[in-house]
């Protein structure tokens, strides 16, 4: 008889319940989150295991990686069908969980998701400590704007060089403020030093990727849309079509069809989020400061003109993210031209 096992994970305890063919229990426990104890109690019992189940979150991929190492069939599957599929669950606790998960292994009413490589977690983390950097900079010097508004002072349009300076061109001479206002500055040039590390690093990684400074070939895609692109899918291979590139980052729009009813509403944002905002930065770009025509733009500006620049921006992003696709699984680079709605795909020799 196969066997099946459900995986409810956290960062210090992991609920663990098997069931048999039939759906019964056949065995459950609870344990540390260590790939070590987990192994032991699936294995110490002697059954065969088809599929052993966790939920996509944080901490799993490192579980994921280190359980399959061991040699268990182990599958990461999607957060949000776990969720509606265990929300039938009256109560809610981390043994009825497993139990849950145990059942969707068994009958197979999951969508498995891919678990990234070691190289793409760590693009992720430095995309991510980037993005996390530049904000509390922004957010830094907002406080110092509104901190020194009661006294009738406005840093108004200024450039990033030039805002310390004229902060304290500002402050100078209030003797009651000037001492409040050093550390703020002091902590701003800090963690804006930081951050021009964290870009040299972003940079130094897209000139070493050959798929990066290909998808680079693309009007407005630069190095950070590119590699936030190369962190998210990780493997071409994971779509067998450009074209559902887009619905994966959550591009498309939801559709509700039951009956008579059929409408289509807003974009899904199922997917990454920081991919999807990196598309429509670089869609923007191509609409609003690419002075080159391709056919990609003028397509895009003709929605402009229909649906307004946000929409027209959406629909550009959702191409994008196809046309980046294409790029890194043929091998390609853009070259300008109108063999497509992207321009024209030059592939490598």
């Amino acid at each position: 008889m196969e066997f099946y096992a459900g995986l409810d994970v956290s960062l210090e305890s992991t609920s663990v319940c098997v069931v048999n063919g039939e759906g019964k229990v056949v065995r459950e426990g609870k344990m540390a989150s260590d790939p070590d104890a987990i192994e032991l109690f699936l294995a110490e019992w002697g059954i065969h295991l088809k599929r052993v189940g966790l939920e996509a979150f944080s901490f799993s991929a490192w579980l994921y990686a280190a359980l399959d190492e061991k040699g268990l069939p182990v599958t990461c599957i999607e957060t949000r069908h776990t969720k509606a599929a265990l929300n039938a669950m009256l109560n809610k606790t981390d043994k009825n969980d497993a139990r849950g998960i145990a059942q969707l292994m068994r009958t197979g009413w999951f969508r498995a998701v891919h678990v990234k490589s070691r190289e793409a977690q760590t693009l992720r983390v430095l995309l991510a400590g980037r993005k996390a950097l530049l904000g509390k900079v922004i957010d830094m010097e907002n406080m110092i704007r509104g901190l020194i508004r009661p006294f009738g002072l406005k840093v108004g349009q200024v450039s990033t060089g030039k805002f310390e300076a004229r902060v304290r061109e500002l402050a100078a001479g209030l003797t009651e403020l000037e001492p409040i206002v050093e550390p703020l500055l002091a902590a701003r040039a800090a963690m804006r030093l930081q951050f021009a590390h964290m870009h040299r690093l972003a940079l130094a990684a897209a000139r070493k990727d050959q798929a990066v400074r290909r998808m680079m070939t693309v009007p407005g895609v630069g190095a950070i849309v590119a590699l936030t692109f190369r962190a998210t899918v990780d493997d071409p291979a994971r779509f067998k079509k450009s074209t559902t590139v887009g619905a994966h980052f959550g591009l498309t729009p939801r559709r509700y069809q039951s009956g008579e009813t059929d409408w289509s509403g807003r974009i899904s944002k199922c997917g990454d989020e920081m991919t999807r905002a990196m598309l429509y930065e670089a869609a923007i770009a191509i609409l609003t400061r690419i002075p080159k025509s391709f056919k990609l733009r003028l397509w895009g500006l003709r929605l402009v003109k229909k649906k307004g620049l946000k929409k027209a921006a959406t629909a550009v992003a959702r191409a994008l993210a196809v046309l980046l696709h294409r790029i890194w699984a043929d091998g390609a680079t853009f070259r300008y031209g109108t063999g497509m709605k992207g321009g024209r795909i030059a592939k490598a020799t």
